[in-house]
């Protein structure tokens, strides 16, 4: 849908609040700013991350109630939900058990015998709780499928119609572009499958978290210590997720420069004694030794500053690593050695169970750290809730090009005689553009005339057909049809009143019938009426002859291999070859005549009658016939010559010929017009359109 393209990351270095300055050396480094590294709340505070959720709420009610409105999705959610919360539940059961060990080990100090009945209950449990964490876990992701699926095509029609109705305007804006792409899952999952599995995991996160805490305090509390062991046990796996979690967090957008001027010239004088291409003057002006003098003033200039980037980049983030946190790891490391040195000497019978104890609270620790708060988790809830109002609000976009009120026409029959078009004092810029491709254009074209627009290429005689069919608005001036402004004409209508050829014609991905159907939606399904179009712009001959005919698809050679293979006993096969008529058969390619032929049939697709519809009143072609043959130029020229009455037909071209001698109104135009009449009467003028005509015509004298 939109184009994908290499974007430029462009770095402010005024922007303090995004970007973070560090003078290293020579050189200054611009960094992104990072939120802080909790795993849920992004962002410099609590507070602003809540605002945030509150933000997004709305959407995210509006959101649930779509989501439910989708068929089996309340059994499938309430099934994902009971399988989280028991997934959640099961390491705390676990733990339990595991307790029972401790208790077991106890005993056994205490006793000198081992009870093998507990201790085979307490393994049996453990390995339960293994299985059926593995069985959930395949139960949940096969829901979670289930679900993504449903959600993600529920949502992939909604932003298909979201795209479809934005006009070209407000579809070339970059900002739209980036907020259309931002909701375009390109991870295969949903944007609000994904808001749901965050809230859930989010919930069953802190079930989790609060039954293990539960139970390890219960496990510990009657043994000596215990408080000692949990804190000393817990804190080597929170400095590792606190370490993993801020290597991770690297800035991703970041920039360096210099503006050294020593260091600068440093680099040039080592670049004229390194390349080869300067050896020749270099020996010849006998520069070697006033280079290395040059050189060596320069870098004592610097000093110890005179390295490349990367250098003292590197030395600058072992400068930032040496801190006290480091310090302190460093220490909680060895500190559970200690104590149990301790134990050791004070209590020697007591080793067993406190190495058990550490065990316990390490394992637990780190399952719970690293399991439910994963340091390579960079996408926080909030996030995900934000990105559901990104889904939503891309209905909020208006079109560039407002919508008219009045219909159009106001009787249906007026079209068989065709539609009148004015120009007055009309200037148009394309958005981005400095230079006018329109300024001050003035004329009038009767209803039934033919219009040939000529002129040299860049000169707005394109630009005249989009404003016509209101794919741009003028900036300055007035546009009527039918003697009424353009801007009151309900857009549909006014679209539905006419056929277009633009000369960046493009093929869509279906079917050639299709390709010609659309022209028409109202006749998609008419087959006589597709192959009728095809004959008119004499494409009929040439679509029998393919291995399809009209349900052929044309795709590109860059499709074709991108496309995945079908295979069959581990051979990948050819389906081209493996169609019947009627089936989908895909060529690679048409010649440039044929794919013209192809799009001037859609545009007479327009021209037919669908019940008690009239047909358009006006066809408008941009260089119709750029790409066809002689004769196959004269076929078209003369079909359109019948319709000349009926419909008002305007035709831009660069290409002067019979069509310019039959036509009611010639307008040459390079910028504004500079020439208007019959073929006749500028040929008397003698200006710039007899020029390019005696110029065009000398060649076939």
């Amino acid at each position: 849908m939109i184009g994908k393209e290499t974007p430029v990351i462009k770095i402010d270095p005024r922007d303090t609040s995004r970007y973070k300055h560090t003078r290293i050396g020579v050189w200054d480094l611009y960094e992104e700013r990072l939120t802080e590294y909790w795993p849920y709340i992004p962002g410099s505070s609590i507070r602003e991350t809540c605002g945030q959720i509150m933000e997004s709420m709305p959407h995210i009610v509006q959101m649930l109630r779509d989501v439910l409105s989708i068929r089996r999705s309340w059994l499938l959610l309430s099934a994902f939900f009971v399988v989280e919360v028991l997934s959640s539940l099961i390491p705390a059961i676990s733990l339990w058990y595991f307790g029972q060990l401790l208790r077991l080990v106890e005993t056994a100090m205490e006793t000198h015998t081992v009870n093998t009945t507990i201790l085979i209950y307490v393994a049996v449990a453990h390995l339960t709780c293994k299985v059926t964490t593995r069985l959930l876990h395949y139960a949940r992701s096969n829901v979670a499928v289930l679900m993504n699926i449903s959600i993600k095509q529920f949502y992939a029609e909604r932003v298909l119609h979201e795209a479809a109705r934005l006009d070209l305007p407000t579809y070339e804006d970059l900002d739209i572009q980036r907020q259309f792409a931002s909701v375009l899952s390109s991870s295969g999952r949903s944007i609000a499958w994904n808001a749901i599995d965050a809230s859930i995991n989010f919930a069953t996160t802190v079930i989790s978290v609060v039954f293990q805490l539960s139970v390890l305090f219960t496990v510990l509390r009657e043994q000596q210590d215990g408080f000692l062991l949990m804190i000393i046990g817990s804190s080597q796996p929170i400095f590792e997720w606190y370490s993993t979690r801020k290597a991770i967090f690297r800035p991703s957008v970041w920039g360096a420069n210099t503006t050294n001027k020593d260091y600068i010239r440093m680099k040039g004088l080592k670049g004229l004694c390194d390349y080869l291409s300067h050896r020749k003057e270099l020996v010849a002006g006998n520069l070697g030794q006033y280079i290395t003098k040059q050189y060596h003033d320069s870098a004592q200039s610097i000093g110890d500053d005179a390295g490349s980037f990367l250098e003292l980049h590197s030395l600058h983030v072992m400068k930032k690593r040496w801190s006290f946190v480091s310090i302190l790891y460093e220490i909680m490391r060895e500190l559970p050695q200690i104590i149990l040195i301790l134990r050791v000497i004070q209590k020697p019978m007591t080793v067993p169970l406190a190495l058990a104890s550490l065990f316990l609270i390490e394992h637990t620790s780190r399952s719970l750290i690293f399991d439910n708060f994963s340091p390579y988790d960079h996408h926080s809830l909030a996030a995900h809730l934000a990105d559901v109002r990104v889904l939503y609000e891309i209905k909020n976009v208006e079109n560039k090009v407002i919508d008219g009120r009045e219909p159009f026409p106001e009787n249906k029959q007026s079209l068989r005689s065709g539609i009148s078009v004015e120009f007055r004092n009309v200037s148009f810029r394309y958005p981005g553009a400095e230079k006018y491709a329109l300024r001050d254009v003035s004329f009038k074209i009767g209803a039934g005339q033919l219009c040939v627009i000529v002129g040299t290429n860049g000169s707005g005689k394109s630009t005249i057909l989009k404003l016509v069919s209101r794919i741009y608005d003028p900036i300055e001036g007035t546009i009527l049809i039918d003697n009424r402004d353009i801007k009151t004409l309900k857009l549909a209508d006014l679209r539905d009143a006419m056929s277009i050829l633009f000369q960046d014609y493009t093929h869509f991905p279906l079917s050639i019938h299709e390709n010609i159907a659309l022209g028409n939606p109202k006749l998609a399904d008419d087959f006589d009426k597709v192959r009728e179009a095809a004959r008119l712009a004499s494409a009929e001959e040439f679509i029998d002859d393919l291995p399809g005919r009209f349900n052929t698809y044309i795709t590109s050679s860059e499709e074709d291999h991108a496309k995945e293979p079908i295979f069959c006993g581990g051979r990948p096969i050819d389906y081209s070859t493996h169609s019947t008529e009627g089936s989908h058969v895909t060529i690679s390619g048409l010649s440039g005549g044929q794919m013209q032929r192809l799009a001037v049939s859609r545009t007479f697709m327009r021209s037919f009658v669908s019940g008690s519809d009239s047909s358009v009143g006006m066809m408008l072609f941009d260089e119709p016939s750029a790409s066809l043959d002689p004769r196959a130029e004269h076929d078209l020229f003369d079909t359109l010559r019948r319709w000349r009455g009926e419909k008002t037909l305007i035709f831009s071209t660069h290409r002067f010929g019979n069509l310019t001698r039959h036509a009611d109104l010639i307008l040459y135009i390079d910028e504004s017009i500079q020439e208007e009449g019959t073929h006749d009467e500028l040929l008397k003028k003698g200006g710039s359109y007899a020029t390019n005509w005696n110029l065009q015509a000398r060649d076939y004298i």
